[in-house]
């Protein structure tokens, strides 16, 4: 069986924020792959942080966005409703423990494969970027070497941090390496920054990596900017992946390697629905966020809750344009 955490609240159409069963959206709470027959969309928690190179805490993340997402209702700007549109669950966390890396990758990647044989999308709300690769590893796994759209300040394609190999600072450089990813057909948005040096970005010429800075963000324009990410992951089964310090901390304070010069939330909400409107998405991933206050009042927990939000009106727009197409 699955709970619905409105169901005490009926016949109203929602309930407070702040009451009943925590789940993303107040959608219905499912454990079982057999509660995922006619899903399209499957929230799936990751709480680990045990992979990070500075602040932790994005261990609290998938509970802090739920905590910070609001009753279903139409996009105002979009016209739909994703919650109406599309057949979303909240499938829980996965198992995963403390200061076991390996134990909690392999837990998030069992996860997220039975959400996968299923046919439903996942959306992953972490943790920290190291999720990343098992998450698409367990995709690709399925529905061979996947395109990749990744939102951040940072590329993560080290071959190691600190001289650790598995690292929220390696996923991408791994993912391209095992083949899970094809590097022509994955692009970054929103680099700025330190880090990486010459070396990463050699490697990344070398795989057909687009790379699109802030400073592109900023001369070419975000809808410019997106168009070019289309065009470069072109057709295929697509994996989008948001760190939320792509953003400026003005918008996204909490998290741990924050870095001043970053985007706005409205051009970061409006990419995330254009894209997800307009690829055949895989699945997708929220990481980084670290929590710093309760529910709504968390504006980082908030702002990665839309853009969930956001990605599932991009699915609605594109269910809803292919059944108009059809009829």
């Amino acid at each position: 069986m699955t709970i619905d955490p409105l169901a005490r609240w009926r016949p109203l159409p929602d309930k407070p924020d702040y009451a009943g069963f925590l789940s993303f959206g107040g959608a219905p709470i499912a454990q079982d792959p057999a509660h995922l027959a006619g899903v399209d969309v499957a929230i799936v928690g990751a709480p680990m942080d045990d992979l990070v190179s500075d602040r932790p805490g994005t261990r609290f993340a998938p509970r802090a966005i739920r905590a910070a997402s609001c009753p279903p209702g139409p996009h105002l700007e979009a016209g739909i409703d994703a919650f109406a549109e599309l057949r979303v669950v909240d499938y829980g966390d996965a198992p995963v423990l403390p200061a076991d890396p390996a134990h909690s990758h392999a837990a998030i990647s069992k996860l997220i494969g039975e959400v996968v044989d299923a046919g439903v999308i996942p959306v992953t709300l972490g943790g920290d970027h190291s999720i990343t690769e098992p998450c698409a590893s367990a995709v690709a796994a399925r529905r061979g070497p996947i395109g990749l759209i990744h939102f951040d300040t940072h590329t993560d394609t080290g071959r190691e941090v600190f001289g650790i190999e598995r690292s929220h600072g390696t996923p991408m450089f791994r993912l391209v390496e095992t083949g899970a990813v094809a590097g022509a057909r994955y692009a970054q948005v929103g680099l700025r920054g330190y880090w990486p040096g010459p070396a990463e970005f050699a490697w990344q010429r070398e795989q057909g990596i687009a790379s699109f800075f802030m400073h592109d963000v900023r001369d070419l324009g975000i809808r410019e900017v997106v168009e070019r990410a289309l065009a470069h992951v072109r057709d295929g089964p697509v994996y989008l992946t948001v760190d939320v310090d792509v953003l400026d901390p003005a918008f996204a304070p909490g998290t741990g390697t924050p870095e001043p010069g970053g985007m706005t939330s409205v051009d970061l909400l409006w990419a995330v629905r254009e894209i997800a409107s307009r690829v055949e998405l895989a699945a997708a991933d929220v990481v980084e966020v670290i929590p710093t206050g309760v529910g709504s009042a968390d504006i980082t927990a908030l702002v990665a809750e839309r853009v969930v939000r956001e990605l599932l009106t991009g699915l609605a727009l594109r269910s809803s344009r292919a059944r108009t197409a059809s009829a």
